[in-house]
């Protein structure tokens, strides 16, 4: 512990903060976080240069929380994310980081929920406030004044947020600010757009730029499963059906998900503990031992937790929450594939955490493949297996030793030997279901896996068609489940498919999956969405402004 203090107190941050980092399960602090902590502690503008999954969000959290005063009871901070899923995952890294900082308050900001409480959190003395620039417009057009005492601004991955079309957001938050600010904005490319705009709001900003190096777990065979999250615990028992394995690590976020799924594992007949931070060291160690050993089979842990755990029996990782970061990752999967053995390691991805499986594979520099959770006929044929083993080195000399007492029994009970097998084999399997029917209701409903539709952009050689050709031709055929609906934007407003997705996204608290195709004309655009709860989206979706216009999205009739 003392090693993992020295590292991030050298950069001489509050010793609360510090203490938090170190609860988290980080060693030592990143390559981005060495060199960017002591800049914006000393109050610089700066520009970091850096990939999603280096430790960046520490990177300019850390000293943030550092220079916040919990006295003054009002927005301090501001740190704007293009994504409503980004921005939630900023304000939780703040949550944790902040811990042990009493007085500290962080609210998020972006579209799909109510406006109301958001603008309420702020007024009431929020010093962080985390937000998608699409909603922060909204609330400045309520209050001009909002931001009028934010002293920190970070634009995080502000390269996708000029992508999903929010510049002209960006330059009315700009100017809702005081000018006496500091900024520091993070971005994985530094394209034109982005320099104009250090160059007109950065004042003689730093500059850090860290590359990514390509971490290699060759001697591990990595697989990934679609699942919904509330659907992980079925997948999980599904896949230790048919999984061949001597020992087991699966990795949780929280220390109450190592409990609850033990538990489920315990109950289904698994010899399985829980490890998490809150397990005294001397319990800590018997689980080790016991998992070392034998008398345990599966650990359930948080990733501090499991550091330096070193056990050469385990044979397979579940990744069934995903890590925060592509180190955590490699780190879990590690614990797998140990001297030169074999190993699996299988993620859980839900369909929101697909751009986080993109960024491990670039990371790692290795694909992970995909597969599907085993058939009802898989299952059914893994426990019979199993069963075979389990009976097959019983049979050689049963008839000699027990014979008699089969005899017996068949004739005390007026049953055939058949019918009193029958009922030894339900004994045997505490009456776990061996046929297709009975374990089809057992499986979870996973997401559908197919590729992703194309969002409308054009692709390949084919002849560009005339703008009259592109307004006249027919929509393509509608999916089922979903609503055409139509917006007056189209490319002659400077409208692209992803500005349209970024705008929905983030105002209509979708998930990427539930926007189909999106079709842009000259004077108009098409999107399909889900018809289930059209009327609520399109009411949430009203005020929505793209490239500086009104969205104004309705159901479109094709007849």
């Amino acid at each position: 512990m003392t090693q993992e203090l020295g590292g991030f107190a050298a950069l001489e941050l509050h010793p609360n903060i510090v203490a938090a980092v170190v609860a988290t399960g980080y060693e030592e602090p990143s390559a981005i976080q060495q060199q960017s902590i002591p800049i914006i502690l000393a109050g610089h503008d700066m520009i970091g240069q850096a990939q999603t999954g280096t430790g960046k969000t520490a990177a300019f959290a850390l000293p943030i929380l550092h220079r916040i005063d919990p006295s003054k009871r009002e927005p301090q901070a501001l740190i704007l994310a293009p994504t409503r899923e980004l921005a939630l995952q900023v304000a939780t890294a703040f949550e944790t980081y902040a811990k042990q900082m009493p007085g500290v308050t962080v609210v998020a900001v972006y579209g799909g929920a109510p406006m109301g409480p958001q603008l309420k959190a702020i007024r009431n003395g929020a010093q962080i406030v985390v937000a998608t620039p699409g909603r922060l417009c909204d609330h400045l057009r309520r209050d001009e004044k909002v931001l009028a005492t934010v002293n920190h601004l970070v634009l995080d991955e502000a390269d996708e947020m000029l992508k999903l079309g929010f510049m002209d957001d960006l330059e009315v938050i700009f100017k809702a600010m005081p000018e006496t600010r500091q900024t520091v904005l993070f971005s994985a490319t530094l394209p034109q757009s982005i320099r104009a705009i250090a160059e007109r709001h950065l004042r003689d900003p730093k500059h850090v730029k860290i590359q990514t190096k390509t971490q290699t777990v060759t001697a591990i065979e990595q697989a990934h499963l679609l699942v919904h999250a509330d659907q992980k615990t079925s997948a999980v028992l599904s896949l230790l059906e048919v999984e061949d394995f001597d020992a087991l690590i699966m990795f949780v976020r929280t220390k109450q998900a190592t409990l609850d799924l033990a538990s489920a594992l315990e109950a289904r007949g698994y010899k399985a503990a829980a490890l998490n931070g809150d397990i005294a060291q001397n319990q800590r160690e018997r689980v080790i031992d016991s998992l070392k050993d034998g008398r345990l089979d599966i650990v359930v842990a948080t990733d501090v937790a499991a550091r330096g755990l070193d056990v050469p029996r385990i044979t397979h990782v579940f990744n069934v929450d995903m890590p925060y970061d592509p180190e955590s990752y490699v780190h879990r999967i590690g614990r797998t594939g140990r001297a030169g053995r074999e190993g699996r390691a299988l993620l859980l991805v839900t369909p929101r955490e697909r751009r986080m499986l993109q960024v491990i594979e670039r990371v790692t520099g290795q694909k992970v493949a995909e597969v599907r959770l085993p058939d009802a006929q898989a299952v059914l044929d893994a426990r019979i297996k199993k069963l075979t083993n389990s009976l097959a080195p019983l049979v050689a000399d049963a008839e000699a030793t027990h014979g008699d007492l089969l005899d017996r029994l068949t004739a005390d009970i007026g049953c055939t030997p058949r019918a009193l097998a029958a009922a030894l084999l339900r004994k045997a399997t505490n009456g776990q279901a061996l046929t297709l029917a009975a374990i089809e209701k057992e499986r979870p409903l996973v997401p559908n896996s197919a590729p992703r539709e194309r969002t409308g952009e054009r692709s390949g050689d084919r002849p560009e068609r005339s703008s009259a050709d592109r307004e006249r031709r027919a929509p393509m055929p509608l999916a089922e489940g979903r609503a055409r609906c139509r917006t007056a934007l189209g490319a002659r407003d400077g409208i692209a498919a992803k500005n349209l997705l970024g705008a929905i996204l983030n105002e209509g608290g979708l998930a990427r999956e539930a926007i189909g195709r999106i079709q842009v004309r000259d004077s108009f655009s098409l999107v399909e969405l889900p018809e289930d709860g059209l009327e609520r989206l399109l009411t949430k979706l009203k005020d929505t402004r793209v490239a500086g216009k009104q969205l104004k999205l309705r159901r479109y009739r094709e007849d």
